[in-house]
Formats: C-alpha cells, sequence, structure tokens
C-alpha cells in the first residue's frame, strides 16, 4: 500500500519552486521525487536546488517513470489541457494550476479524461483550502453579519515592465489579468461563499498595446440570486492589493489578505457589527501543504476533494462569459449546466 505519493513536476516555473514544492515537501501525504524541464540542465540544478531525486530534459520521460504517482502542472494555460491529459492516460493523478484551461470546453475535456482514466484531477486553487474560510463559512453560517447584500474582491499588483511574460502573450491565449488573477480569486471566492453560480457578468477591461492586447486591468459585476452582486478588479498594471470585503444587513467581514497567506498576523480578518470590530485570529499554516493533503487524501483514501473537479467546469464558464463581455462591451448571461 502507497502510504505517501510519489510526485512529479512538469516545468521549472516560479510558482512551482516557491510556494508548490515547498509546499508538498511539508504535506504528509506527499514528496517530490521527480521534475522536468525542456533543459536538461535547467531540470538538474532546480532537482539539486530543492533535493528532488531525478531530474529530465523532457515531460514525455517523466510521464513515463513508473515511480511517480501524481503530477502538478504549473504549465502556462495554454499548456494546461494538452499535458494534463497525457498524465492521466499515462495514469497519473493530476494537480493542475489554474485556471485549469482556456474555456469550459477544455476543462470538461479534462474531467472526462480523468474519469476514463480513473485518476483523480484537481484544479490548484491554494487559498481556499486555508482554515479562515471555512472559520468565515461558520460565521456566516450564524449570522453573525446578517444577511448577505453583496461582495467585493480585488487582486491586482504591477509586472508590466517585465520583458518576457507568458501572461502577455495574447497568440498563445490565456494571457491577461482575467485568466491570472480575476476569474481565479474573486470569481472563485465569491461563488464558494454565496453556494450558487452567477447568472450574469458584465466586464470593461484595459487591453494593453504595449502587452500584446492582453487585458492588463479588469473591472466586473457578477449577477448572483436575490440582487446580491459581486463586484471586482483584477490586474498586472496596477498597485497590489488582495482584498475580499463580505457585506451583510448587520455588519461585514473584511479579509485584507484575501488570497496571499503571509503565516502571519496579517492572515487575520476583521468582523464589524454594532457590536464593534472583532480580529479574528486564524492559524499559521501553509496552505499548498494543506491542498496537497486533500489531494492526498483523495488519492490514499478515496476521501472526496472539497472542490471537486466539475467545480473546475464551473468558474471557467464564469470565466468565459467575463472575457466575452470585456471583449465585447457587453452584459453576457450564464447558462446553467444542462
Amino acid at each position: 500500500m502507497i502510504c505517501r505519493l510519489n510526485g512529479g513536476v512538469i516545468s521549472t516555473a516560479n510558482i512551482a519552486q516557491k510556494a508548490v514544492i515547498p509546499g508538498i515537501k511539508e504535506s504528509e501525504t506527499g514528496e517530490i521525487y521527480a521534475i522536468s524541464s525542456r533543459n536538461l540542465e535547467n531540470a538538474k540544478a532546480i532537482a539539486e536546488q530543492l533535493d528532488i531525486p531525478v531530474a529530465y530534459g523532457s515531460y514525455e520521460e517523466l510521464l513515463a517513470d513508473s515511480n511517480i504517482d501524481a503530477i502538478y502542472i504549473p504549465l502556462p494555460n495554454h499548456l494546461h489541457k494538452e499535458w494534463s491529459i497525457k498524465a492521466m492516460e499515462a495514469g497519473k493523478h493530476v494537480l493542475c494550476e489554474k485556471p485549469a484551461a482556456l474555456n469550459a470546453r477544455e476543462t470538461r475535456e479534462m474531467v472526462e479524461a480523468s474519469k476514463k482514466a480513473e485518476v483523480v484531477f484537481a484544479e490548484a486553487f491554494m487559498y481556499r483550502y486555508h482554515p479562515r474560510y471555512q472559520m468565515i463559512q461558520e460565521l456566516l453560517a450564524k449570522g453573525e453579519i446578517g444577511e448577505i447584500r453583496g461582495l467585493h474582491g480585488v487582486f491586482t499588483f504591477n509586472s508590466a515592465s517585465a520583458k518576457e511574460n507568458v501572461r502577455f502573450k495574447k497568440a498563445w491565449g490565456g494571457g491577461g489579468s482575467l485568466y491570472d488573477v480575476g476569474g481565479v480569486y474573486p470569481i472563485s471566492a465569491a461563488r464558494m461563499i454565496l453556494k450558487e453560480e452567477p447568472q450574469a457578468a458584465t466586464v470593461h477591461a484595459l487591453f494593453s498595446e504595449q502587452h500584446d492586447q492582453v487585458d492588463m486591468m479588469a473591472s466586473g459585476i457578477l449577477e448572483f440570486d436575490h440582487g446580491v452582486a459581486l463586484t471586482f478588479d483584477c490586474g498586472m498594471w496596477a498597485d497590489f492589493r488582495n482584498r475580499l470585503e463580505i457585506l451583510g444587513t448587520e455588519g461585514k467581514i473584511e479579509v485584507p489578505s484575501a488570497f496571499v497567506v503571509n503565516q502571519n498576523e496579517q492572515d487575520h480578518f476583521f468582523v464589524h457589527t454594532s457590536k464593534g470590530t472583532k480580529e479574528v485570529e486564524v492559524p499559521y499554516v501553509n496552505q499548498y501543504a494543506l491542498q496537497a493533503d486533500a489531494v492526498g487524501q483523495s488519492i490514499l483514501n478515496g476521501k472526496p476533494l472539497p472542490y471537486p473537479a466539475s467545480d473546475a467546469i464551473l468558474n471557467m464558464k464564469v470565466l468565459d462569459a467575463c472575457l466575452t463581455s470585456a471583449e465585447e462591451r457587453r452584459r453576457v448571461e450564464i447558462k446553467e449546466e444542462e
């Protein structure tokens, strides 16, 4: 019986080196056995730096290794579908970076491939595994701030001066702030908190000539039931922010660092009501390790994923609508899954 999973990593992306690989190493269920790059010397250097036993100079070699149980994929967005499905067909479980693919259709194909191969497929939404969101959900269920009247989420940073950035390549698809931070953070958070799907999206975006016409900034509104809306903005050419506010009839909850975890007091959130303001302390934990263990428990023990693969399809449907709205400058209705 496998007690810990041997993981393989396709690509030496920064998110893998700085966050996900250390998180998996810190987890209870996984370890990193191999890493691959199109450049063998690069793979060897990163493997030595991060104490990974095996390095491969091609993704195909890594997938052919029978010692590997699961694959983590932090490739550029337009390559997610191709290599996720190849990994599944090789009998590997897959943790794929968000967004899962370029649209809902591609994501649906990935989910179907995982079912056919009988492997676990999960989208890497690390922030959702941090216990503060369970704590927030419990406060909302108890009526701490009354009925929810609206949400506002923001995630912006400034990388506009970067010479080489896959997020700026329009021809590849998957570039821009909606794919990188908007569609995957504030939008997924609203869906998670409200436990429902939005009915329509309206988004206005800055498509920058200096950055291959990708959206460098986007602001939008998602319409949910009962008159509730998420207002959000996201950007790769603005000052850094990553906040979430949940507004209720009797108060509000503010999460100052909603998607980035600092493992210190910056991760606490605040509840404001007529009784005053309460700072809620949260555990200082590694959300990447918690994510790895959730996937690991699903693979090893058949425990259901907190966020099933089908959730990735639903989130991509919303992102599809946001992208269409921004490009065509119109309100876009989001149809229910058939």
